[in-house]
This record gives C-alpha cells, structure tokens and sequence, in this order.
C-alpha cells in the first residue's frame, strides 16, 4: 500500500508540473495577443474599432509620444513567457525598461511645459489637461507629467532636465550593465585601435583568428544578465584586448607560415573591405623591402641560437631543421562554430537541471576546450560539479572534466575534448619565446596548455619529478622530449645524464651522446650500485663546497671562474623510466638512494626524473612522495592511481596521448597540458649528429664501480645447495615460488626446500613473502641464463 502511495504522489507531482507548465504558455499567448491588439490600436487607427480607439487613447494619454514604444515590449515579453524565458532577472529589465519610458516621457514634457497653463489649475484639472495634451501627442502624458510638475516648480527647466538626464543614465547603466567608464575606455580604445592600424601595415598574426569576439558570443545571448560583457572583459588586465580568447595554437615556428597568414579582420572589418583593400595597395615597396629584411633576420638569429651554438669550439648543438615543423591549421572558423555551438548546448542543459550559469569565455587548446562558466549568485559549485556525466551526454562528448573554481578565477572551467586534435609538435615548443629566451640550462620543452600557450619546464625549480601513467599514455615520449630539448638547450660541459631503463627499449637509443656518463643502465640489478654511485657523487660534491665555502654548485663554479680554475661541475640529471622493476629487484637499495638523493641533491646540481607506470603505494612509497614535490600525471585507470601521484582525482578522465595533468611545486592545482610530440626518427637524425662529432668517452671509474657492487658475493649462504640451479629454472619457467612445489618436484623435505626458497631470494631469483600473496618471480628466464654465463666467466 505504501508503494501505492508514493507512485500516486509521485504522478500526481508530474500532472501538477505539467498543467503548471501549460498555465505559463496560455498566460504568454494571452499576453502576446494583447501586445498584437494593442500594437495595431496604437499603430493603425481604427483598425479594429472602438476597442482600438479607446486602447490608443488611454495609453496616449498617460504617456503621450513614448506610447508607440510600449507594443513591443508587451510583444517581446509574451514571446519570451512562451519560451519560458523570463527568468527574475529578466523581469527586472522589462521594468527597468518602462521605467526608462516613463523618464523619457518626462524628459519631453519639459519641452511642452508652460507655467501659465498650470499654475492656477487644482490637481484634478493639472491631471486632466496632461491626459489631453497626451492623447494629441503633445506631452509626455499623464505619467510624465505628474514627475516633471514638481520639479519644474522648484528647480526649472535646466535643473529638471539634468536630474531626468542623470536619472536616465542610472537606469540605462543597470538596464545594460554597461558602466560609464566602460563605456569611456571602449570609446578610448577604439580610437587607439584605428590609430595603430593607419599607422602598422604589417600582417597581423594568426591570433587574431583565433578568438571568439564579444559579438560572437552576443549572438546566442537573447538574454541580457546580471553582468554584462564590458563588465566581465573590464575585470581583466587593461593590457588585454577586449575579446574572449580562442587560442588555438600560437604559431611562432618560422616566417613562412607569418607570410601564409596575411591579414586577419574581424567582422566588424567585414563592411570597410573596400577601405582595406585600398589599404594593401598602398602599401609602400619601401615597407615590403624592410618586412622582408625583418624575417631574414629573425631566421639568422634562430639559426645562431639553436644550430649554430659551440662550446670550447668542440660541442656543435643540433640543428632544428632535425625536427619536423607543424602544419597551419585552416578549420578555423569550423573551431568557433564548434566552440560557440558547445556554449549554447551547455547554457541550456544546465538550465534544464536548474542551474542558472552562463559562458563567459572560450578557451580552445590541442586537446580539449574549455568553456568558463560564471554561475549566479546563490548556485552551489557542487551542483555543477555533480551533473559532469549529464554535461557529457549533451555534449556527445567521451568524458568532461570539472575544474571547480579555476584557479584565480571567480569561474568554473568545463574541459570537453575536442573532435578533433591539434598535434604538439616539440619544434613548436623550441622555436618558442619562451624556450629561446629561458635562462635556465635545465629548461625542456613541456606542451601546450588550454590556451595554446607553450609550456616550459625548468628542472633545476622543480627539483626532483615524478612521471606516472598508464601504457601507452605518453610517459616515453615525454621524457623524450625532456632529453631532447637539454640537448638542444645545453653542452656535455653544462649537463649530464645517467639514464636507468629496466625496460631495455626505450633509452638505448641515446647509447653514444656525449652528455652520458656511462652507457644506459638497462640491468635492474646495476641501477642500484648506479644511483648508490650518485648518492657518493653528491657526498663528495659537498665535500668540495665545504672547502670552499659556498652553498651550492652554482656558487662553486662561479667561484672557479672568477680564479680561472679548472675543476667546474656539471648538472647531472638523473632518469629512470621504469621505477616498479626496481622496486621490484631491490627495494630497500633503491628506496633508500632516491630519497637521499631527493632530500640532498638539489643544491649539489643532481634532479632526479623518476618516471612508472604503476603508481601503486608500494612503487611511488610515502618517503618518495615526500621528497619529490613536482609531478606530472598522464591517463591513469582509476581515482586511485590519481590519487596516488597527484594527491587528487582527476588523471583518470584525461584522453591518453600526450593528455597530463602538470602539478609543479608551489602550484595549488595541476595544469591540463597536451605533451609535446617527438618521434624515434626525429630521435635517431639528432643523436646521430651527435655521435659523429665525436667518440663518446664514458667515465670508467662509475662503470667499475657499479660493476663490483653487482658481483654476486658466494658467500651469501654457508652451502649452496646442489639442486638450486634447478630449482631457480622451474620457478622462472612455471611463474611460481612456494616450499610446497619444491617439495614435490624435488621429492626433497620441508626443511631443505625452505633453505633453497631462501636462497633464491637471498639471490633476488625471488621476492620477499607478502602474506598470502604468493612471491614475485624477479627475474626473467634471460636474466637468469647471463647470471649464469657471470658465474662460469
């Protein structure tokens, strides 16, 4: 029975909703149909007889010319009561409207006013001679009159007319929302603008094109909000143009692709073309020949700061041409329509769920778009947070992620990915300002943000980074092009590398670049006598500071410098693409000489790049988290993993591909990037000009070093027991580890299968018991056969 209930509730509910629903749009059909009679009464005389002449009379006498404005109005507000449009603040505009017809009212009949016809007349006669002057549209009417009458009577002509005026302009500001000053600086700007453009003929950049004007986005705006547009472009920088951005991509690559763009001119251009075109053709020979000496000069500088750069006259850097260069893209005016589509659709599925926001920017990157919402006051974030799937399903879009609020910002930033995606490419990144420009020896190439920004990291602030992501998700490629752009950016004098792959694959490659220390360390085994070595390294560096008396490696080798000593030491970037092997091999060694390392290292001139792509508790350790504060986070496949590398959700929703979330130290929140693309190609043409200026020589004393910490020490166990080998090859070839199966396969006891599962993991065949779980077999059947091969030699 109380099933029963709740389903009649619940339906009796739906009806009341929906008769409610069908009682506004009667309301709005009777209203529209009372705005067409009364706009042909007051239009069309005697159009629909003694109705239309009384309607025309009254509204002419109590408000005299400005009638014929009112018609339209009650027209527009039926429409928008149909629709269901007319929300509080909408309503408030419709009175702020009739009260703007009243003052102008006013205003008129202060042209018609004489003292004499008034000043003798009581209050009834003064109300009836207004009515009459009104309906021969001679006055501003009943209601005009009743405001101006006073005021005459104290203040006069002049005095009445100001305060109407002022009155006038109160009302219009909160009608619009367009402040005076607003309105002044607009004015301003636009004379600045003109000025500028007669005198610049250059070409403008694709950045024009590249942003949603404010008329843009007008266009689907029927409604006029709280905040008007020149109130919400007014909040930002004064040096920013007053237009909602649309980057895209910034293209600084070369002067060809400037060439290729001309001049771009927004709509507002589009009825001066005769003007522009006479424009172009008066441009001087004078100014071609001087644009054109500009590009050759802004090439060479290119070619000096990246190609042609050399150290003690031995180092040559790369050349860019190595790199490949990026496309123009031509879809623009596709990209706003998109853009501005996706506005619409997200304004009217909020507001189907009771959320009253609208879209006050654009923001377009590789990768996905961001729309800024500014929601109204008395909207909760968290409702807008908790309809994501809903946004998504509107959208057609795979997934949306929610930045609630955007840092900085009072908005709230819906990323939905695009159709279509606008590759990085790292010869964008390089050729950037803020590449060439950066200071820093350790700065790499990062990507591209939502606003087409190109993103520079700088090791050396960061100190320490830790890379996490699912296969697949960009983790390779990323620390590709970290590699890449410090050697562009940096000699073998400047900067180091000691690279750690357990996956043997990926950095082998660079086997053979002068800035390594020794060959890439692909045995799990080695990498702990090799970060054991940098651990040393960093110690004897402090030892050397002490001596001095300085406090970073920095100040030492200024100080050499300054006493033209020899001796100055060089970054040394540590990376280790695969952190889960280790952890694997040799937990404790490894654990324990990244976090001194993370912990020390920085002043000595040593970062760590740890990157994994299991961001487990056991891999990514608290000690580890502690001491390695900026992050960066590709897709993952669950909240969990996101949690564990960034502190928070939000990883498991990027797209995959270059997709990351960048959270540097001192950031309250990550930055949505799309990573910078380097191909194996692109990879092999630069470590190949590298190798041929030289051969490589590798410090041997770090090679012999981490070489006797991997001798395997045959004392480990009193005895060895003589079907150990045997007993390591069944354990790799049936993935198991337990005393139960040596037992039955070795027809041995107890006691002695336990002494050789204990042998095994004192050899690293096997890891360490974990409860019930069964071991980890360590090592691969490979492995094991040139551990072999070891022992015979």
């Amino acid at each position: 029975m109380k099933s029963v209930k709740i389903h009649k509730k619940k339906y009796k509910r739906k009806k009341e909703g929906k008769k409610h629903n069908y009682n506004q749009e009667i309301l709005g059909v009777v209203v529209l149909a009372l705005g067409i009679l009364t706009f042909l009464s007051v239009y069309f005389n005697n159009s629909i007889g003694v109705f239309g002449v009384f309607i025309k009379g009254v509204f002419s006498g109590f408000m005299g010319i400005t009638s014929y404005l009112l018609p339209p109005v009650i027209i527009v507000y039926s429409v928008f009561m149909i629709f269901k449009k007319n929300s509080p603040q909408f309503n408030l505009k419709i009175m702020y409207l009739i009260i703007l017809f009243v003052l102008i009212s006013a205003i008129i009949q202060v042209g018609y006013y004489k003292e004499i016809d008034y000043s003798n007349k009581t209050f009834i006669k003064s109300i009836e001679k207004l009515y009459a002057d009104g309906m021969n549209l001679s006055g501003g009417g009943v209601l005009g009159g009743m405001l101006t009458l006073p005021l005459m009577i104290y203040f006069k002509n002049l005095g009445t007319i100001i305060i109407l005026t002022t009155a006038s302009i109160i009302d219009v500001m909160l009608l619009t929302n367009i402040s005076v000053a607003g309105l002044l600086k607009g004015i301003k700007n636009l004379f600045v603008k003109k000025g500028t453009s007669a005198v610049k003929n250059t070409t403008l950049s694709q950045e024009e094109e590249r942003k949603i004007t404010v008329d843009d986005l007008k266009d689907y705006y029927f409604e006029t909000d709280e905040i008007g547009y020149t109130d919400m472009l007014e909040q930002k920088h004064n040096t920013k143009p007053k237009i909602i951005d649309f980057k895209i991509e910034k293209d600084n690559r070369s002067v060809k692709s400037k060439e290729k763009s001309g001049r771009i001119y927004n709509e507002n251009d589009i009825g001066n073309a005769e003007n522009i075109n006479n424009e172009r053709n008066n441009e001087s020979e004078k100014a071609k020949i001087d644009r054109k000496k500009g590009e050759e000069i802004f090439q060479q500088e290119i070619n000096k700061s990246l190609a042609k750069r050399k150290t003690g006259g031995l180092y040559q850097y790369p050349k860019i041409e190595f790199l490949k260069s990026a496309e123009n893209s031509k879809n623009i005016r596709a990209y706003k329509a998109q853009a501005l589509e996706g506005a619409k659709i997200l304004e009217d599925t909020l507001k189907s769920f009771g959320v009253d926001a609208r879209v006050i920017n654009i923001s377009r990157g590789p990768t996905v778009t961001r729309y800024e919402l500014q929601p109204n006051v008395g909207v909760k974030v968290s409702k807008i947070v908790n309809l994501a799937d809903d946004i998504a399903l509107n959208l057609a879009a795979p997934g949306v992620r929610i930045e609630a609020p955007i840092p900085g910002k009072a908005a709230v930033g819906i990323e939905v990915p695009n159709k279509e995606i606008t590759p990085v490419l790292l010869r964008e990144v390089i050729e950037s300002e803020e590449f060439m420009n950066h200071s820093s020896k350790l700065a790499f190439a990062l990507g591209k943000d939502i606003s087409g920004e190109c993103i520079i990291a700088d090791i050396s602030k960061m100190p320490h980074l830790l890379i996490a992501g699912a296969t697949g998700s960009g983790k390779s490629v990323c620390i590709n092009c970290l590699i890449m752009s410090l050697l562009y950016k940096a000699s073998p004098e400047e900067v180091k590398f000691l690279m750690i792959d357990p996956k043997v694959v990926e950095l082998g490659i660079y086997n053979g670049i002068p800035h390594l220390l020794i060959p890439v360390v692909t045995d799990p085994r080695k990498a702990a006598g090799a970060l054991n070595w940098a651990v040393q390294e960093m110690v004897n560096r402090y030892k050397l500071f002490a001596e001095k008396s300085v406090r970073d490696m920095n100040g030492y080798n200024d100080l050499l410098r300054r006493n033209g000593e020899e001796g100055i030491l060089p970054n040394i970037v540590i990376i280790i693409d695969e952190l889960a092997d280790l952890m694997m091999v040799a937990p404790n060694d490894v654990e324990d000489a990244i976090c001194r390392l993370a912990q020390m290292a920085r002043a000595a001139g040593m970062h760590l790049v740890i990157a994994t792509q299991r961001p487990s508790v056991d891999v990514i350790t608290g000690v580890i988290k502690a001491n390695i504060p900026s992050r960066i986070s590709f897709a993952v496949s669950s909240q969990v993993d996101s949690r564990t590398i960034l502190d928070m959700g939000g990883a498991e929703k990027l797209l995959g591909k270059g997709d990351m979330l960048y959270h540097p130290i001192g950031k309250a929140k990550p930055i949505r990037l799309q990573g910078a693309f380097v191909s194996e190609s692109e990879v092999e043409k630069t470590v190949e000009f590298l190798k041929e200026q030289g051969k490589t020589e590798y410090d041997n004393d770090i090679i012999e070093e981490i070489n006797k910490e991997n001798v395997p020490d045959n004392n480990i166990s009193e005895k060895v027991d003589e079907i150990l080998p045997k007993a390591i090859e069944l354990v790799i070839e049936t993935g198991q580890a337990s005393v139960s199966l040596i037992q039955r396969k070795f027809k041995v006891g107890y006691a002695r299968a336990g002494r050789i599962i204990d042998q095994m993991e004192e050899r690293g065949i096997i890891g360490g018991p974990d409860g019930s779980k069964p071991r980890q077999i360590l090592i691969s059947k490979q492995q094991w056969q040139e551990m072999q091969m070891f022992q015979e030699k």
